[in-house]
């Protein structure tokens, strides 16, 4: 299923506007929603049962609700993320996106979410602790803290991201998480843990980073 939308208000203060005809359906993150028309129809729910609801709030780092909107008439929804940022609209042909947590928006009832635990790769980052499997057939939106950035890797070649800049990568890039450098390069350089990709495949960073922002914003709060 893929539905009618336009990103509105690119790339800084990004807007989802979502199109649904009688009987379609969109699922977004609990808080996603902006505004939608009297003629759609909110429920709110646990998204694969209870203990489902739980894997996604403990390790997937999303919400324990997940609402669903359907059009009882013709009519829009439109969503946004938390932060300032973009949404990306990604048109998903059966393969698998692995999506960082905290960047899923909101999905068609055809594409199945579930929570990728990665392992040491991603236990020690700081950020981004878990991922989100994405698979199916449909459209995924997917927000970020700044522009999103799409890159193509070819067989074998290999790139280096900060983990705060990571969105999603498809399945077929391999990845692992490590230091910069040698750990005077990591503690000296402001660099902190990276994630390394090697393709083929394509992957979305953000232009900028939460822990970043944070790091630069909380020394300068008032301590009283």
């Amino acid at each position: 299923m893929i539905v009618e939308y336009e990103i509105l208000h690119k790339p800084s203060y990004a807007l989802g506007q979502i199109r649904l005809s009688i009987g379609e359906k969109i699922q977004a993150e609990a808080g996603a929603m902006v505004s939608m028309s009297d003629s759609i129809k909110m429920d709110t729910g646990v998204r694969g049962g209870l203990m489902g609801g739980l894997k996604r709030k403990v390790l997937g780092g999303e919400s324990f609700f997940i609402n669903t909107f359907t059009a009882e008439n013709y009519g829009e929804v439109t969503i946004a993320p938390s932060l300032p940022g973009d949404i990306e609209a990604i048109e998903m042909e059966g393969g698998t996106l692995l999506v960082q947590s905290g960047s899923f928006l909101a999905a068609t009832p055809s594409i199945e979410v579930d929570t990728q635990w990665g392992g040491g790769r991603t236990f020690f980052s700081g950020e981004g602790l878990f991922l989100l499997k994405c698979s199916g057939r449909g459209t995924l939106f997917v927000s970020s803290y700044g522009a999103v950035h799409l890159r193509e890797l070819g067989y074998g070649e290999k790139y280096t991201v900060d983990t705060g800049h990571m969105v999603a990568f498809d399945e077929s890039v391999s990845y692992s998480v490590g230091r910069a450098g040698g750990w005077k390069t990591t503690l000296m350089s402001g660099e902190g843990l990276v994630c390394k990709l090697e393709g083929p495949g394509k992957f979305y960073m953000q232009t900028r980073s939460e822990g970043a922002f944070l790091d630069w914003l909380l020394p300068k709060v008032p301590k009283s």
